[in-house]
């Protein structure tokens, strides 16, 4: 309902309108994520009037004040033995949008004991009922009357006094008559699984009824926090978390790492995932708030880098949103991500000092994670480098072994290039690192920052070349004629032909070609086609000599001694080209289409080669 404002003479300055259904709804659809958040606004209210009233009562003995849920079907109440508001407060604070009871006198220089600050959580309860009903007896004045509070969804309310024995004891109750619409989220046994959910780690005595005759009240927060909870041995406790990090997240943890940051009063559990998971995907983590479950999909509170964990944390001083389902990135969040941060490194750096067992299964999985935080980390770079497993020319390998073997490491810059010269390289006795996957290439390369001893050099192709044996001059003249008609027929993907011997004789040819020279010869072949034009200047200034991929045929393959003496130049220049598109095919790099069509050319006419001599 928008209320109407008496006229006001020009110039002068006017009151907002409120539209209190256009509110409700724009919270319902904006500000918090699901009606359900109606009983976790008024728990937490309850907990924060629970807190006031113990400012006021410190001798209070624990549990004296708590807080009672009721669901029957009909009504949900919320019913808390707090600090209460007395008629001026509920004036105040209950019909002003906006205005907070944590920002009264007295109050405002204490707010961080509170979880709510913002004065708008009473208005969540519009999401599932049209009328709030409050009664409520202030515990600041002895002899204080009770005071009822009614306000409805268009925005009207109504105040009244009533005599003490209306509610003998301070403390507040709500109470809601849910809508004919919402019983999905105020049926007694979601009312019960709602306050379990929101409340299960709050530090106050909070119990729930459905009515039920001879049903007995149960406990909502039967136990405090398994970090909080006293042992008999580590090994139990240990036990005891990986069990609640299991219940909490559905999987049995690899690990648990305790999280204790006293500065910021945080305690909490950050659970080892037991299965890698895809790198940069970022699991939520459970952030309580002084207890209070404020988010789920909390993932600000820890470094894009440490997606190997799951974590739940109940803290006093990080600060919530507007709508408390999450986190507001101040100064203090910052802090504690990078302390959080530093206790994930201290795990990794005590698994690889005492428990390389634990170690090795973390790292089976989670190496990717890992790769990425030695890449901006030193210390674990110093730690677990060597540990790190890679693709190698010996196999999956740790770094550490394959240094051992060779004392230069080579490194390709694609994965597609490694898989062109892994076969001939292990033949060859050289050591060739896979670095063409993420991270690897930048790791390999600071391995002499671990291994002084190593030596790490990029792999190119005059390195390979230079490992292969050329073959005697009688053989090169003889295949001369041969070499010449292959280096014309595939002068068009400027390639050059050579005859050289290594093993695996299996192998009839290797192409070596980097992605670096392609790109070269592709922005050649583009200046060439734009010669004169404004890019033709442009890419003719970037010109390079393009440099040239090269076939080399391998002498000890029999069908590579064959090929080369044959003395029909058509034949010739098939095979040729048959060779050059099943090496390109064994190189695992994308084709282009010009080696598509050769690849299909060549087959045919060989076959069509082979029924002719046949026939």
């Amino acid at each position: 309902m928008t209320l109407p404002l008496p006229a006001s003479p020009d110039g002068a300055d006017r009151a907002f309108q409120v539209d209190l259904r256009g509110l409700v709804d724009l919270l319902s659809h904006h500000l918090y994520s699901s009606p359900r958040v109606y009983l976790r606004e008024l728990l937490q209210n309850a907990v924060d009037a629970l807190t006031a009233r113990r400012g006021l009562e410190p001798g209070a003995p624990d549990g004296a004040f708590g807080i009672r849920l009721f669901a029957d079907g009909s009504v949900v109440r919320v019913e808390d033995d707090g600090v209460g508001l007395s008629e001026a407060d509920v004036h105040t604070f209950l019909a002003t949008i906006g205005r907070s009871s944590k920002r009264a006198d007295g109050i405002a220089e204490q707010r961080g004991d509170f979880i709510g600050q913002f004065g708008i959580g009473l208005l969540s309860c519009f999401l599932v009922a049209d009328e709030i009903h409050v009664l409520s007896r202030s515990a600041r004045t002895p002899d204080a009357p009770a005071v009822e509070w009614r306000g409805h969804g268009d925005g009207s309310y109504s105040v009244r006094t009533l005599p003490v024995s209306a509610r003998p004891r301070p403390g507040t109750t709500v109470t809601l008559t849910p809508r004919s619409d919402t019983g999905e989220w105020t049926r007694p046994d979601q009312v019960h699984a709602l306050g379990r959910h929101f409340g299960s780690l709050l530090r106050h005595p909070v119990t729930f009824s459905d009515g039920t005759a001879g049903a007995p009240t149960v406990s909502v927060n039967p136990e405090p926090a398994p970090w909080a909870r006293t042992y008999p041995t580590p090994g139990s406790r240990s036990r005891a978390l990986a069990a609640y990090g299991e219940e909490v997240f559905g999987f049995a943890p690899l690990d648990t790492i305790e999280l204790d940051l006293p500065a910021v009063g945080l305690k909490g559990i950050a659970c080892v995932l037991p299965e890698a998971v895809p790198a940069g995907r970022r699991h939520g983590h459970r952030v309580h708030v002084k207890g209070m479950l404020l988010s789920e999909q909390a993932d600000e509170i820890l470094p894009e880098w440490a997606f190997f964990v799951r974590c739940v944390i109940d803290a006093e001083s990080l600060r919530p949103t507007a709508s408390r389902e999450s986190l507001y990135e101040d100064d203090t969040l910052a802090a504690v991500r990078d302390a959080l941060a530093e206790r994930l490194r201290e795990w990794i750096a005590r698994a690889a000092a005492s428990d390389p067992e634990l170690l090795g299964r973390f790292l089976q999985a989670h190496h990717l994670a890992v790769k990425s935080l030695a890449v901006h980390d030193d210390e674990i770079l110093r730690l677990l480098l060597p540990w790190l497993p890679f693709e190698t020319t010996d196999g999956h390998t740790t770094l550490d072994e394959f240094a051992r073997t060779h004392r230069t490491v080579l490194v390709t810059s694609s994965v597609e290039e490694f898989r062109q010269v892994a076969a001939i390289a292990s033949a060859a006795g050289l050591g060739v690192v896979n670095g063409g996957y993420t991270y690897d290439r930048e790791l390999v390369h600071r391995l002499p920052e671990i291994r002084p001893e190593a030596s790490v050099a990029d792999l190119d192709p005059a390195t390979l070349t230079a490992h292969l044996d050329p073959v005697d001059r009688e053989t090169e003249l003889a295949a001369s004629a041969y070499l010449a008609l292959a280096r014309d027929a595939l002068a068009v993907f400027d390639c050059d032909v050579a005859l050289r011997t290594f093993h695996p004789a299996s192998a009839p040819a290797l192409l070596v070609d980097s992605r670096e020279a392609r790109h070269e010869r592709t922005r050649s072949q583009l200046a060439r086609e734009q010669e004169g034009g404004l890019w033709g200047d442009i890419l003719g200034a970037l010109r390079q000599e393009a440099p040239r991929a090269q076939l080399i045929l391998n002498q000890l393959n029999p069908l590579v001694r064959t090929a080369v003496a044959i003395d029909e130049p058509e034949l010739a220049r098939t095979s040729a080209e048959a060779l050059y598109g099943q090496a390109a095919l064994l190189s695992r790099r994308p084709l282009r289409p010009a080696e598509s069509s050769l690849i299909n050319r060549s087959f045919l006419d060989l076959l069509a080669h082979a029924l002719r001599k046949d026939s």
